[in-house]
């Protein structure tokens, strides 16, 4: 009886593998800091837990802006108990401002996918699966969290900061049109390249930066969707919005409306 013979065929190269299995998504959570002692090992934990359950690639990086409460030393233990490959700490020596602290986090992200989010609690992450799937499914350039749309909402608030918020919303909804519900917000997803360029565009400092990054990101034909929020008022520390804030705000729009 002849002998069958059996050919093995050659090891694929690196490229045929890649062709073969598409790189997979990995998600870098960029978290400024200043003041956040007690909050951060409590983001961190629901980050990590999130991200485990639905079987996510992820990294969280820790840009502490020199903070005085040893918000730093907190990061520094979670990196230990957490692994650096999961927590990068990347502090600076000082407050430099928001868009600063997305650009020297986005120096050490691996990801292709951007995650921005406050670190005070404010953000539940139970809500970033939802945020990845609507990014699948639309093929979206950002994917933006709405306090003021389907059953979104604002919860711990006083009525003050509530006409505040609402008032600032309606503001930029009747001078900018914008083509998002929820302009003032925080959490997000962007792909990285486009953070990088609408960085590269953005002028605005503080509360306004993150209003000015959808306008930017409508001039530039990015594509924006929406997931409903809960946003929760913080637990622990003091809210950073104040006078000075509300007023540079009004400023900021004022100078939007009239260059973009």
């Amino acid at each position: 009886m002849a002998s069958l013979e059996v050919r093995r065929s050659p090891p694929m190269s690196r490229r045929q593998l890649e062709v073969r299995s598409p790189r997979r998504d990995k998600y870098s959570v960029l978290l400024p800091t200043y003041n956040e002692r007690e909050n951060l090992p409590l983001i961190v934990w629901l980050l990590v837990k999130s991200f485990s359950e639905s079987g996510i690639n992820y990294e969280i990086i820790i840009i502490d802006d020199g903070s005085p409460d040893g918000t730093r030393d907190v990061a520094e233990q979670l990196e230990k108990i957490y692994g650096s490959d999961r927590i990068l700490l990347k502090p600076r020596e000082k407050k430099l401002g928001l868009g600063t602290a997305y650009i020297h986090g986005m120096k050490h992200a691996t990801g292709n996918y951007i995650i921005i989010m406050d670190a005070d609690l404010s953000h539940h992450p139970k809500f970033i699966p939802e945020f990845i799937r609507k990014q699948k499914e639309g093929n979206f350039d950002i994917v933006s969290g709405t306090r003021y749309k389907g059953n979104g909402g604002v919860y711990g608030w006083d009525l003050k900061r509530k006409i505040i918020s609402r008032g600032a919303n309606f503001l930029t909804q009747i001078l900018l049109r914008p083509g998002a519900s929820d302009l003032t917000g925080s959490f997000r997803l962007y792909r990285k390249e486009v953070l990088e360029k609408l960085i590269e565009k953005c002028v605005s400092k503080g509360y306004v930066f993150q209003m000015e990054m959808i306008v930017r990101a409508r001039q530039l034909n990015y594509t924006i969707g929406e997931v409903p929020i809960s946003f929760v008022d913080r637990v622990y520390g003091e809210s950073k919005l104040g006078g000075n804030e509300i007023v540079s705000f009004l400023k900021g729009l004022l100078t939007l409306f009239a260059t973009t």
